[in-house]
């Protein structure tokens, strides 16, 4: 390997040494995570970790703990796969002199940051804090460097503060860093500059460490030999840039990733390198091949058909496609490329294949040409519907769509399923001159004011393209136009993109304004809640969205609204990731419900009394069998927003899914807003078990449970504190050919179930859930 050719060339003189005082281990998770350090166990997330979780024998240690000298992360030992000892590698760990305060005040809850100067060149920056006696200003200086993590000590100054901190090395860009390295290293010494270079190759920054160990060459001609080394960074750098391009083909930024593969740089690259750039662009080559053939069979089919009676809805079906048919819908009309040259089928038979895969999906599509035509015209007639907010005209096009072959439920259900967001020609107000950047409105709860939030979509965005979508909540004092730029980054003029993590990955980024001004607190509201809810909604009608890929996450009181609401609604999201969250109210009493819903939390170590008041409800997490919980500490830190978390969460979210129809799930709820949970929603909650947010908390009240099952006897049946409920079917939990049996406590109140259009249409027109339609219901009485 490049660095183990790279030690022998000197001897070193600074500490190079392997970084975690412990054998490292990797933890796989059922989830599919893997992650990497010293592992412990504890009983309880209060446990200090200093004390190796020791607990006298009494606690039963089920939380494990693995620590990276970064971060401590916890799960619950229930959550392990699979745990195996990481193989010892060799890592550079670079001391920095500083004058490190031995004595003072030690720094354990970090108040709130005023403001954080730029590291110096000597790794030197002040941190100004609130205290409860006013403002302090502690001098922090680098006293280590690992590829992975940078350690910050308290310095010795006027008032000296002991306190170490962590911070992700990567998150420090390469002009501080080298800054920092040659105040603290002699940059006439060949074998400490060369550490730099190996710094940077083990963080996989071989941009960097080509471009440094280039500048070790200059300055020590005799090391001219090392120039081949440069040639192999140069080639690692190329595989991170193919895996970048991968990255954002399959994100569907598809103008990106092809303009990045034609002007991938071949000079000094490897052969395979650059044969796999070959094969990514003769991907896409084949692909706009693809589209012009279909383009030049539809024109030549569509020409020669001569159908006077049909032949202008079948034009008008042809010009569609022309106008929108790309890379991301080339499947569709896999059957008519398939059978285009199929002498045995007529005209008819093949412009039906083109227009009915083109409105039904991959593998839906049919020879009948009636069929395929009607399929058009109820797709119109059931974006018309979901738009409309007069009942008088729902009913007109209701009953035009049930006149139609294509109205029928199994059609309409394709149909909704691949037709475009049906608010997707409504402008929203361009925020800025940053693409794809909107500020859009939605109807408020009525008596109160519109619902404002952002948007910022992928590069590239189709609307016919489902994309994974992140709802963000903003703290006290900040805006949902920092949330925007939190997860998708800043924008570049030149690359004219933004730079973010959400933006790489290809996901949608909401950001509802949803705290009044000068509010401070998260308070547990039916108009929060609202303000959350209804933006999402809105959102789904007008944007192409994965419904079962959409994540809620939150900042500071951002987050505590995140943890309520993810657990009050766990049927609308794939994970929620509270950030620098509180656990309050609600959150205490709905706990299990968190079983139905993945959660990742990140925390500072020393953000006040965080630990103290979460612990109870993350022990609880972390304690059980079947939750799926993630807890991210970041030592020495307080109340930040932890950007640098972003890589490891994106593959947190990329292993996520939500399961809609699920055959059982049980929740906890006590607020007459919190009623609806996968296919069941009730009311009438019994006044014993309803607390309003205002008269929280009544120790006396308990949550009702609602628990769904669907029965392998064709049926499903509900058990809730509720007294009347609604519950919704579909064909991925029942056969609507057989009888169905539906329970609501203990009564019967199925028999003969029908789908119904109407039911599906006003489901969709109300959730907003296209991907997921109830095509029947049925109302309980007491």
């Amino acid at each position: 390997m490049l660095f183990h050719r790279l030690i022998p060339l000197v001897a070193l003189t600074l500490v190079f040494v392997a970084v975690a005082p412990g054998q490292a281990s990797i933890v796989e998770l059922k989830n599919g995570m893997r992650i990497e350090g010293v592992v412990g166990k504890l009983a309880s997330v209060g446990t200090d970790p200093a004390s190796g979780g020791s607990t006298g024998g009494v606690a039963v240690q089920l939380i494990v703990m693995i620590d990276d000298q970064l971060k401590r992360t916890f799960v619950s030992t229930y959550s392990v796969q699979d745990t195996q000892e990481s193989e010892p590698k060799p890592t550079e760990r670079i001391k920095i002199n500083q004058r490190v305060a031995s004595s003072g005040n030690r720094v354990l809850v970090i108040g709130d940051s005023i403001r954080v100067s730029p590291l110096d060149k000597w790794g030197r920056r002040i941190y100004t804090m609130q205290t409860p006696k006013g403002p302090i200003d502690v001098i922090q200086g680098v006293t280590e460097i690992t590829p992975q993590w940078t350690r910050l000590d308290g310095l010795v100054g006027e008032r000296s503060y002991i306190w170490d901190m962590r911070m992700r090395t990567s998150s420090i860009p390469r002009e501080t860093l080298s800054k920092i390295l040659m105040q603290h290293l002699d940059p006439k010494q060949s074998n400490q500059r060369l550490q730099v270079v190996r710094l940077y190759l083990q963080s996989e920054r071989y941009r960097d460490a080509a471009a440094e160990l280039a500048e070790v060459i200059r300055d020590f001609p005799e090391l001219k030999s090392l120039e081949k080394e440069i040639a192999e960074l140069r080639n690692m750098s190329a595989d991170n840039l193919i895996s970048e391009i991968q990255l954002y083909r399959d994100g569907g930024q598809h103008n990106l990733a092809y303009g990045m593969l034609t002007k991938f740089p071949s000079e000094g690259i490897a052969g395979e390198k650059q044969q796999r750039v070959s094969q990514l662009l003769e991907d896409y080559e084949r692909s706009y091949e693809r589209r012009e053939r279909i383009f030049a069979l539809l024109r030549k089919h569509s020409d020669e058909f001569a159908d006077a009676a049909v032949k202008p809805q079948v034009e008008v079906a042809v010009d569609e496609i022309f106008n929108n048919l790309n890379i991301n819908t080339l499947n569709r009309l896999a059957d008519y490329l398939r059978l285009s040259d199929d002498a045995s089928l007529g005209l008819d038979e093949k412009l039906s294949l083109a227009i009915s895969g083109w409105i039904l999906g991959p593998n839906n599509a049919t020879e009948n040409l009636p069929v395929a035509l009607s399929a058009f015209e109820a797709r119109d007639l059931v974006s018309e519907y979901l738009t409309n907010d007069a009942e008088t005209d729902r009913k007109d096009l209701l009953e035009k769509l049930e006149k139609l072959e294509g109205g029928v439920p199994n059609y309409v259900a394709q149909i909704m399923a691949h037709m475009r967001p049906p608010l997707a020609d409504r402008e929203p107000e361009k925020s800025s001159e940053i693409p794809g950047y909107f500020l859009c409105k939605v109807d408020g709860v009525p008596g109160t004011s519109d619902f404002y939030y952002y948007v910022q979509l992928p590069e590239g965005y189709d609307p016919y393209r489902r994309y994974p979508a992140i709802v963000t909540l903003h703290g006290a004092g900040t805006t949902p136009q920092q949330q925007i730029d939190w997860w998708s980054g800043g924008y570049s003029e030149r690359a004219q993109v933004r730079l973010g993590q959400a933006a790489r990955n290809g996901y949608i980024v909401i950001a509802p304004l949803w705290a009044e001004e000068h509010q401070s607190r998260y308070q547990y509201s039916a108009l929060e809640h609202a303000s959350v809810l209804f933006t999402l909604r809105d959102a789904m009608r007008r944007l192409s969205i994965d419904t079962d890929k959409i994540f809620l996450s939150g900042h500071s009181a951002g987050g505590d609204a995140a943890w309520d609401i993810g657990l009050a609604h766990p049927d609308l999201w794939a994970g929620v990731i509270p950030i620098v969250a509180t656990a309050d109210k609600y959150v205490a009493r709905y706990w299990e419900n968190a079983k139905q819903v993945p959660f990742y939390f990140v925390a500072g170590e020393l953000d006040g009394n965080k630990k103290e008041v979460n612990s109870r409800d993350w022990d609880r997490y972390l304690t059980k069998n079947n939750f799926d919980v993630t807890l991210v500490e970041y030592r020495g830190r307080g109340h930040e927003h932890f950007q640098e978390e972003q890589f490891d969460l994106f593959k947190w979210m990329a292993l996520q899914r939500r399961t809609f129809f699920k055959k059982e799930f049980e929740c906890a709820t006590m607020r007459p807003w919190d009623n609806f949970f996968y296919w069941v929603e009730v009311s009438d909650f019994p006044e014993k078990s309803v607390v309003l947010p205002a008269a929280f908390p009544e120790p006396k009240k308990s949550p009702i449970t609602v628990k769904g099952t669907v029965l392998e006897s064709n049926g499903v049946r509900v058990e809730s504190g509720a007294s009347r409920g609604i519950v919704f079917l579909s064909p991925d939990m029942v056969d609507f050919n057989e009888r169905v049996t539906v329970y609501f406590n203990r009564r019967n109140y199925g028999g003969n179930v029908i789908p119904s259009t109407e039911v599906m249409l006003e489901d969709a027109r109300s959730r907003a859930d296209r991907q997921h339609p109830f095509w029947a219901k049925v109302e309980t009485t007491r």
